[in-house]
């Protein structure tokens, strides 16, 4: 008789057991699968991570998505080599991602926007996203995409005039862009425009690589280039420390796109925050994933542009650096 109610108690058991499995089962079934989030680049994930793609994931959890937790990232990264973002893209796009998130690459959005109409699109851009034709316009960009331009690109004029400032007595100036970008064209014209006003020359140097940018500078003496201006752009972005070091070992004094070149020793800045950027593309892609349309989504410009002198650098290339220049910095690192 015990032995009869004991076999009861684990079939019991047994049948309750089973079926507490097939209700975990069916509640995890009934679980929406978590949003992923396609994230494309350029360049090298490696060098944005500490200020880019952790920015992004800040804005994204801002709007209540923390990586890991109800959301996923796909990263892709084309490692300078743009034609391969093509491949990138499709491979997002095959995998039906929620979101494709392109902030610091042009290139990187308009090989989405090439690979897709129907999944949304958040691009981050230093140049005019209307003349790159990433959008129709700026306050309802219509279609699957939209995104933040930190208008970088158009400040040429702006940063040459400060450089002029800074040595008035020069005649001669350079810019270095990579001739690959589709704002280059106009960002020269812009610049020999400017040039043209405040009567200086302007040469322009083509890089693409780390050796094309080593021999640009190594030919500045050559072709007496008195300062230089720096594209907003890979592949400068990401070769920071590499560009303030030759600028430095050349003698050649040089204003760049945004802080984080002053940051890393380069003589002057001008431009908009770039983690910036990346924050409110992270903020975007979240409005998206709850929802909103690209569509009607205007396009952010930046409203806030710094101007950051590293006092040190100019010290070590014997610059006297105007006290009306020293006066109008946003910050002068010491």
């Amino acid at each position: 008789m015990l032995d009869t109610k004991r076999r009861e108690v684990i079939a019991l058991l047994g049948a309750g057991g089973l079926l507490l499995a097939v209700k975990i089962r069916r509640a995890r079934a009934q679980q929406p699968a978590m949003p992923v989030v396609g994230f494309l680049y350029d360049g090298s994930l490696q060098p944005i991570e500490a200020y880019g793609a952790a920015a992004f994931r800040k804005g994204l959890s801002e709007m209540g998505y923390v990586e890991g937790r109800n959301v996923v990232i796909e990263y892709r990264s084309a490692q300078n080599e743009n034609k391969g973002l093509p491949e990138l893209v499709t491979d997002l796009v095959r995998r039906r991602v929620a979101v494709i998130a392109t902030p610091g690459s042009s290139d990187a959005a308009v090989a989405a926007k090439f690979a897709t109409t129907t999944i949304p699109i958040v691009f981050g851009t230093g140049s005019d996203p209307v003349k790159e034709g990433l959008v129709t316009s700026l306050n309802r960009p219509g279609g699957n995409i939209t995104g933040v331009s930190t208008m970088n690109l158009e400040l040429g004029p702006k940063r040459l005039g400060l450089l002029v400032e800074l040595m008035p007595g020069a005649t001669r100036f350079a810019v270095l862009v990579n001739p690959n970008s589709p704002s280059t064209e106009a960002h020269i014209a812009d610049v020999r425009a400017a040039a043209a006003i405040l009567g200086v020359q302007v040469e322009t140097l083509m890089a693409k690589t780390n050796l094309d940018i080593d021999a640009n500078f190594a030919s500045l003496g050559q072709k007496r280039v008195e300062a230089l201006l720096v594209s907003a752009g890979p592949p400068f972005g990401q070769r920071r420390a590499q560009l303030a070091t030759l600028a430095a070992r050349h003698g050649v004094p040089t204003i760049y796109p945004d802080r984080m070149y002053a940051e890393a020793g380069g003589l002057m800045s001008y431009g908009s925050n770039v983690t910036e950027m990346y924050r409110q593309a992270g903020i975007y892609t979240g409005r998206i994933l709850k929802g909103e349309n690209p569509a009607e989504m205007p396009v952010i410009q930046a409203a806030k542009f710094e101007f950051i002198i590293n006092i040190h650098t100019a010290k070590l290339l014997g610059l006297d650096v105007p006290a009306t220049l020293l006066a109008r910095a946003d910050e002068v690192i010491e």
